[in-house]
């Protein structure tokens, strides 16, 4: 196809937003209404499909399909099923209940919520990877919330603003290490920009969960912890931290709550399941996690069609046509990064594709590299974390049976980097990479 469409290349992506807006405001004035995201995304697709006019329909239906069934997002889809299966047969064979009565039994009330956001925070920058840290804690956070009454959404937003916190500055995130390579900078001193970015976000965000979570009351009986039921999370989050790769880690725990489960089942009928009980399961985690995946494929399908059309190619264009000095330099590798991210759902793919055309705005108008990669981090993770159809918040959605747009207003710490990154553009900080 041509790259000659323009904005017309980005209008499926407009029909989209205008659709999840539309779908929200009548979800919030309509409570027992479910507004599903599948259909805005049928619609945007077929909108997709139509508007790429001039070619054969083969050849837009190819197109499309090809953006569905990429290798990337075939991966992804598999930790979806995986996740499901995973996190169905740790529900069933008691595994979320014992973990959340040691975390009840162990941790201060008042001290869950930013106890959550710090070991989100922790793992995620052990493991560099958001995925992994959202699919080990949510079904924690749910529970948590189950037991204390405290907003599912807010609990399961905790998490998946934790998990950029390590996305974004790991040494094994591959979003880091993708930005450090396009820039031509080390990991360390990218780092040490970065952080003095982010972190102060992170503290404000921290205060502002322990203020939330003063009032959070633990209930008054709460049941002694079966030790044995934790230690599939336990194996998840060290095999993670060891850095296995997720889908052995998602497979390691499944088949480890299998076991559990059939050995409390033998001892004991009522308890646990048997080999059938176990298979259905993990058959119910992975029929849960259907709507996600056909939302997956869809988006996949119309993103590539927008790029094939030449949507990301037009918003270089017009994004480095009228940089002027190094503050809007900056500005303008903030804006690439994030509206690529927006039109491909991946940050790692919106730091690599923006990175050298970034790489040649820095070098012409001094921007240093540290902070250049700096700002295709950071302001990659702050949307990432904000999109609805994104992998992270589709498998949050999908664990804590939630819509994602019902998630995305409690996202503080994806809100308060992209404010952070912002400032530190316009008021030139930190001082010595300005």
């Amino acid at each position: 196809m041509e790259n000659k469409k323009g904005l017309l290349a980005l209008s499926p992506l407009f029909v989209l937003i205008a659709l999840i807006v539309v779908f929200t405001i009548y979800s919030v004035d309509h409570r027992d209404s479910n507004m599903s995201l599948t259909v805005a995304f049928l619609i945007s697709s077929i909108f997709a499909v139509v508007m790429s006019g001039g070619f054969p329909l083969k050849k837009r239906i190819d197109t499309y399909s090809k953006g569905a069934g990429s290798s990337n997002l075939m991966l992804m889809l598999w930790i979806y099923v995986l996740a499901g299966a995973f996190a169905a047969s740790a529900k069933s064979m008691g595994a979320i209940d014992a973990t959340v009565n040691l975390a009840l039994n162990f941790t201060p009330s008042w001290m869950l919520l930013p106890g959550l956001f710090l070991a989100a925070c922790f793992i995620s920058v052990s493991i560099g990877t958001s995925v992994g840290t959202v699919v080990a804690l949510v079904p924690i956070a749910v529970g948590l919330a189950h037991s204390t009454g405290t907003s599912i959404p807010l609990m399961t937003a905790i998490i998946v603003g934790g998990a950029y916190f390590g996305d974004n500055l790991s040494f094994i995130s591959d979003t880091t290490v993708v930005a450090t390579q396009t820039q031509g900078c080390k990991m360390s001193d990218k780092f040490r920009v970065n952080s003095q970015i982010v972190v102060p976000a992170a503290v404000v965000v921290l205060i502002v969960y322990a203020i939330m979570g003063a009032d959070v009351k633990a209930p008054t009986d709460i049941p002694s912890v079966e030790y044995i039921k934790v230690l599939p999370y336990l194996v998840v989050l060290i095999a993670a931290v060891a850095g296995m790769n997720v889908m052995a880690v998602l497979t390691l725990g499944t088949v480890l709550c299998g076991i559990i489960g059939i050995s409390y089942h033998f001892y004991d009928a009522s308890m646990g399941y048997d080999l059938f009980g176990w298979f259905t399961s993990m058959g119910d985690g992975v029929i849960g996690m259907g709507e996600l995946i056909i939302i997956a494929m869809m988006a996949g399908g119309m993103l590539e069609i927008i790029r094939e059309n030449g949507g990301i190619d037009y918003i270089i264009q017009k994004f480095t046509a009228h940089v002027n000095g190094k503050r809007g330099a900056e500005f303008s590798i903030a804006a690439l990064v994030s509206l690529v991210n927006i039109c491909t759902a991946n940050n790692t793919v919106a730091i690599l594709t923006v990175g050298g055309i970034a790489k040649k705005i820095g070098d012409r108008y001094g921007v240093d590299n540290r902070k250049a990669a700096s700002i295709l981090d950071t302001f990659s993770c702050c949307v990432q974390g904000l999109l609805p159809y994104a992998v992270q918040m589709l498998i949050a959605a999908g664990l804590s049976g939630l819509n994602p747009i019902d998630i995305i207003p409690y996202l503080y710490y994806p809100m308060a980097i992209g404010v952070a990154a912002t400032l530190a553009i316009a008021f030139r900080y930190p001082k010595a990479n300005s």
